[in-house]
């Protein structure tokens, strides 16, 4: 019973974090200090955040996707796309 409890504990702390490279992501690393990140995070906050276009969910992210034939999209695109810009 009590691993059953961890374990849920566990998934709900992550379901609440931001994925990397989405506009939340972005303003919480922006906050954080940058001795506390790691390479993949430097890297995921230069792609992502330091050039608008490739912000998850920006404006310029849903214009560049919408222009990409829907056949060369990613899953992981089509469901980012479906979350931030449709919706």
């Amino acid at each position: 019973m009590r691993l059953v409890l961890i374990l849920l504990c566990a998934i709900v702390l992550t379901a609440c974090s931001a994925k990397p490279g989405s506009k939340s992501w972005c303003a919480a690393k922006s906050e954080q200090a940058k001795s506390e990140w790691t390479g993949e995070d430097t890297m995921t906050y230069a792609k992502h955040c330091v050039f608008d276009s490739q912000t998850i969910g920006s404006e310029a992210w849903c214009e560049n996707l919408q222009d990409t034939p829907k056949g060369d999209w990613t899953a992981t695109e089509a469901g980012d796309y479906a979350k931030h810009c449709v919706i």
